[in-house]
């Protein structure tokens, strides 16, 4: 008994239509616990004001992250670098991580004011980030473009 192309062609399809079953099933897995856990950072956050003493991109241990918190992590964030944030938070020292587009915009050895949950900074008050954050090559002609545009316009 040989097999055709055609006996080929549906093994294939049959293949692929299972894996992207398995991949719908566990992203719709994955988006609920992240609306989930959205839900819970949004009723816990709290506004406070912090000293930013140091920050990096980096994994996290037991050196530079509490030790329940360390244990609670899912194997996929211990293997991945995070943004870590070393900043003192009233009269404690402590170690907070962070979103990137947060992380991009905190300054170093500052007073700012952020909204915390727990160890996660959410957010920063006072700061736009759309404004602050690093651009691209790209977007910097595209905005000086404009700005051109609009320099055109204002003369007319």
């Amino acid at each position: 008994m040989q097999l055709q192309a055609s006996d080929y062609f549906i093994i294939i399809v049959v293949i692929i239509a299972a894996v992207l079953a398995g991949l719908y099933y566990f992203n719709r897995k994955n988006y609920k616990k992240v609306i989930e856990s959205q839900d819970f950072i949004a009723a816990n956050k709290m506004t406070v004001q912090i000293f930013v003493i140091d920050k990096k991109y980096e994994r996290p241990t037991e050196k530079n992250l509490p030790k329940n918190i360390y244990e609670k992590l899912p194997k996929s964030s211990k293997i991945r670098k995070m943004a870590i944030v070393k900043a003192k938070v009233g009269p404690q020292i402590t170690t907070l991580m962070c979103d990137k587009p947060v992380y991009d915009i905190l300054p170093v050895k500052k007073n700012v004011k952020v909204e915390l949950a727990g160890i996660y900074i959410v957010g920063m008050k006072g700061v736009n980030l759309a404004d602050k954050k690093k651009k691209t090559i790209r977007e910097k002609l595209t905005l000086a473009a404009r700005g051109e545009k609009k320099e055109k316009e204002t003369k007319k």
